[in-house]
């Protein structure tokens, strides 16, 4: 069983950026530059046939590169305590827009549709149950609530394979498939003016 999920990487100027923002929480596992990812859609474990299935289906997309920008930080909570930081990303639109199309195209390969609301985020952190209800975890949220980015392109879908191991999870590139970015010319049909 392959344990997959499809993403966005942002580009190395950005990771850089998110990599200054992290530390000054005890106890935190801050990601680090091959980890960090925008998911649009977690697939969870899959077989190969499966996989493959998937793989074609995401190749026929056709989609626009969306263009975001990093803006402000939060966290997930699960009963009562902190276990994620993260870096949001926005406008929402266009990274739902995705979301929505990955996820149409892993229905058409046979897996049940997702039912979660979609928060497009790039998870800095993760933090183990003994973190509690740190007041550095509120500190960290106060100092970086302005994290902020000039607009950015993801241009490439990227399908992954996670590894879970001692240390976290190690994530490995599998494929990608190109967005259609702004740069790209407009297709031009037989018989259409210009």
């Amino acid at each position: 069983m392959l344990r997959l999920f499809v993403a966005l990487r942002p580009p190395r100027a950005i990771r850089e950026s998110l990599i200054a923002a992290m530390g000054g929480v005890p106890h935190a596992r801050w990601q680090d530059d091959e980890q960090l990812h925008c998911t649009l859609r977690f697939l969870g474990e899959v077989d190969r046939p499966q996989a493959e299935d998937v793989a074609a289906a995401l190749g026929s997309i056709h989609a626009p590169a969306p263009v975001v920008r990093i803006a402000g930080v939060g966290r997930f909570e699960h009963k009562g305590r902190t276990d994620t930081l993260w870096a949001g990303l926005a406008p929402h639109d266009a990274l739902r827009h995705l979301a929505r199309k990955v996820d149409q195209a892993c229905v058409r390969a046979g897996l049940a549709p997702e039912r979660r609301a979609y928060l497009p985020h790039i998870t800095l952190a993760r933090l183990p149950r003994s973190a509690g209800m740190a007041p550095e975890i509120e500190g960290w949220l106060a100092v970086h609530a302005g994290l902020a980015s000039a607009d950015f392109a993801c241009p490439h879908i990227v399908l992954y394979q996670s590894h879970l191991g001692h240390g976290g999870a190690s994530y490995e590139p599998v494929a990608r498939w190109p967005l259609v970015t702004a740069a790209e010319p407009a297709l031009s049909l037989p018989g259409s003016a210009g």
